[in-house]
Order: structure tokens, then C-alpha cells, then sequence
């Protein structure tokens, strides 16, 4: 592979997958103009980073017979990528209205009307030598090809202006810490987008006037608008996928955090059978299932519950440990003492204050977890409750 290739596989691979996972989301939820614009905007950026790779514009060339048919392709996805990202920001900003909403029709009017002329302007120029790079500056004066190029530069340099003053404008009175994060990438990717139709446009100009500033068009503006499909597409995720995700990941800890706690108290036997789930079962219903498991072993467990080795366990632990690891292992002791009273069939007599100290339990289940983790300790401190049992017995 040419390594001039290399910088156009990673932004696509990540557009590519961003599209992917949205996929479910569009399948469920495609009435959803939100839902929708993304999914589009996805698709648009994805493809003109597919159709620009060099080697693809030279296989779509071959394909079709048409030299230089890439560019068209590429331009329009571009021109629908500007509209779509427009409109999308309209939505944001401003609540629904029949304003609005003819402002949004407006934008998309006008820009199938581009896509159009380009497409008109591509057909009637007569560009018959293939150019994998440096199509823009090679016919930079070739009439109607140059009117395309000079089409789809100022359509998407008015779009990154227009946006990127919108986003400016609005991003004071946004609080919220996913969509401010959205909007800071918006804006540094459709500030991309400007340097990019700079370099072009002064490329393009000094072929005009005599002068050879090709490497800024070939060279230099095409990393800018691979920066910028990145970002303006990681700033329309993020708001969408940024809760979603934080939610996950914090779904996911606790997941694992109370995996100790889980094991702990497998051994009492279910009330009810618990379904399997499989490992592609969503999160959130393992998470709930685990959740329960552990709050239906700790209710067959409350009758078996110690509260006096519960606060003697809590004073032995309270040397250098937080108030969360204190409690949790003193809940931990407890819910040990619980098993090993279960498996003998010998419940406390203190059943009312068993009962308040279950409800004290289920509140720490998380310090608890994270102490059955740390069995060193745990034995440590029941041994030393132990001693001090047998000295006060012997005394």
C-alpha cells in the first residue's frame, strides 16, 4: 500500500465505526430526525473519506470508465455532509417552530441544488486525464471543471463560516457538559474546515496568476479535512453517545466491583430460578440481575445476621481505614458469620435488630464487595475478634 494512502484508513476506520454502532440506534429509532441527521451526517463523512482514498477514486475510475468520476461522487456526499451538519445545529439551538423548520428546508433545498450543478458542471467539462491528487489545481482553469471545483470549495466554506458562527454564538449558553464538549469539537473541526478551503482556494489562485503553489492543495488541505470529518462527526456523537457511555462504563464498574460480593453469597440458594444470560445480554439486565441476586441472598441471610459482632467488628476495623472501608469490612465479617450460621441452621435471637442491620447492609454493598476482595484483612481483624472473644470468656 502507498503509505500517501496510510492518513486516510484511520479516520475512515473510526467514522466507519461510529456509523456501525449507530446502526442499532437507526434501526430502532429512525423517526427520529435527530437519529436520522446523524446517521446521514455519518454516512456522508464516512463515504467522501472512502471515495477521496486515492486508490479508490483510481478503482472507481476503472469501473466506471469515467475519468475523474470520483470527483462528483466525493463533492456530493461533501455538499450533503454541509447541509446535514447545518440543520442539525439549527435543532439544537432553537426549539421547534414553523420557522425553523422552513429554515431547515431552505438549507436542504439549496444544497441539492448544488449537488445538481455539480454534477451538471462535471459532465459537460472535459477532463479526461485521470489525476489522483492533484485534480483540483490540474484543471483549476479548465472551463465548467473549474466552476465544479470552485462549487463545492465555496458551498462548504460557507457552511464551516456559517456553523462555526452559530456554534460560537451559542456555546455561552450551553450547560451541559456532553453538548459543550460536542460543540468545542464542532467548532476546532469546522475551523479545519476553513484552513482546508484556504490552502485550496490559494492554490487554486496562483495556478490562475502563473504561480505553482500545488503542494499546498495536494499536500497540505488534505489532512485538515480528514481533521475535520473526525471531529465534526465526534461532535455530533459525543452529546448522543457521551451519556450512554458514561453510563456504561459506570454500569460496568459496578458490574465488576460487586463480583466478590456475588460469589460471596452464591451459595445460598436462590428463592426463584435465575434466568442465564448470556454474554451478549445488554449490561444494564446483568447488572440488575446481579443486583438482585445479592439483595435476595441478603434477605435469607437477615435472620442469621450478628449485630453485636457487627459493632464489635466495626471498632476492631477502625484503625486507619475510611469510614466506607470500615463499614465495609465489618459488612463483611458480618454476612460471613451469616453464612456460616446459615449452613448450621442457627439464627440469631436479635431478630429485630438482624432486620436493621440488613437495611444498614444494603446501603454499603459496594464497600462490602470491595472488602470481601481484600480476605487478608478480613481474616486479620475476625482473628483478632476471635482472641478477644476467648479472653473475655476465660476472664
Amino acid at each position: 500500500m502507498n503509505h500517501f494512502h496510510i492518513p486516510y484508513i484511520i479516520p475512515t476506520a473510526l467514522l466507519a465505526a461510529a456509523l456501525l454502532l449507530k446502526a442499532p440506534t437507526f434501526i430502532r429509532a429512525w423517526r427520529d430526525h435527530d437519529v436520522r441527521a446523524t446517521t446521514v451526517l455519518l454516512t456522508c463523512a464516512t463515504m467522501v473519506l472512502v471515495v477521496i482514498t486515492p486508490v479508490n477514486i483510481e478503482r472507481l475510475n476503472q469501473w466506471t470508465c469515467v475519468p475523474n468520476i470520483a470527483s462528483p461522487w466525493a463533492y456530493s456526499f461533501l455538499t450533503t455532509f454541509c447541509a446535514t451538519a447545518l440543520t442539525m445545529i439549527m435543532r439544537w439551538r432553537e426549539e421547534p417552530s414553523a420557522r425553523r423548520q422552513r429554515r431547515i428546508r431552505l438549507i436542504y433545498w439549496i444544497y441539492a441544488g448544488i449537488v445538481a450543478a455539480l454534477w451538471v458542471t462535471f459532465l459537460v467539462a472535459h477532463v479526461p486525464e485521470q489525476r489522483l491528487y492533484d485534480l483540483d489545481t490540474y484543471y483549476a482553469s479548465t472551463p465548467w471543471m473549474r466552476e465544479h471545483i470552485l462549487l463545492y470549495l465555496v458551498a462548504h466554506g460557507v457552511s464551516v463560516i456559517v456553523a462555526t458562527a452559530m456554534l460560537w454564538k451559542w456555546f455561552p449558553e450551553v450547560t451541559n457538559r456532553w453538548l459543550r464538549a460536542g460543540v468545542v469539537c464542532l467548532v476546532l473541526g469546522f475551523a479545519s474546515g476553513v484552513i482546508f478551503d484556504v490552502f485550496k482556494l490559494l492554490a487554486i489562485g496562483a495556478r490562475w496568476s502563473g504561480t505553482d503553489w500545488d503542494g499546498l492543495s495536494t499536500f497540505v488541505a488534505p489532512p485538515f479535512a480528514l481533521l475535520e470529518g473526525v471531529l465534526v462527526a465526534l461532535g455530533f456523537i459525543v452529546p448522543q453517545a457521551g451519556p450512554s457511555l458514561h453510563k456504561w462504563f459506570r454500569d460496568q464498574r459496578e458490574y465488576r466491583r460487586l463480583r466478590p460480593l456475588w460469589r460471596e453469597v452464591n451459595e445460598v440458594p436462590a428463592s426463584a430460578a435465575t434466568a442465564r444470560l448470556g454474554l451478549w445480554v445488554p449490561l444494564e439486565l446483568r447488572l440488575v440481575q446481579r443486583r438482585q441476586r445479592i439483595h435476595d441472598a441478603m434477605r435469607i441471610l437477615t435472620p442469621y445476621l450478628d449485630p453485636g459482632l457487627y459493632r464489635r467488628a466495626q471498632a476492631a476495623a477502625d484503625d486507619g481505614l475510611s469510614d466506607d472501608e470500615t463499614l465495609g469490612v465489618a459488612g463483611a465479617i458480618s454476612i460471613r458469620a451469616a453464612l456460616r450460621a446459615h449452613r448450621e441452621g442457627t439464627p440469631t435471637p436479635a431478630r429485630a435488630q438482624a432486620q436493621e442491620l440488613a437495611i444498614e447492609l444494603h446501603q454499603h454493598l459496594d464497600a462490602m464487595s470491595q472488602a470481601v476482595h481484600r480476605p487478608r484483612l478480613i481474616d486479620d481483624i475476625s482473628q483478632r475478634l476471635t482472641s478477644t472473644e476467648s479472653t473475655d470468656t476465660h476472664a
